[in-house]
């Protein structure tokens, strides 16, 4: 696989897991029961974005090591997936 294509599919993978991620151990200013002026209650009191980025990357680490150990060593692709969709042949 080339380097670029590799990099594509992690970085799709570390956007999806970091959507994931980011509400884990949140907790809001009106849990917290400090509301800052200006801010609605349902904002993060502390946003931990070092946290955030470490754990995605790890995550998203594990999963792209599953899916280069399934598609290169087991040889599972786009092709051995079931057709959900009909085709129109």
């Amino acid at each position: 696989m080339q380097f670029l294509s590799a990099f594509a599919v992690y970085f799709v993978i570390w956007w999806i897991v970091l959507f994931t991620v980011l509400p884990l151990g949140m907790r809001s200013q009106h849990e917290e029961g400090e509301v800052t002026l200006g801010t609605v209650e349902s904002a993060p009191a502390r946003f931990r974005g070092g946290r955030v980025v470490l754990l995605t990357t790890l995550i998203s680490a594990i999963v792209y090591g599953a899916w280069y150990v399934a598609s290169t060593y087991f040889g599972f692709s786009m092709a051995t997936l079931p057709r959900i969709v009909p085709s129109f042949d």
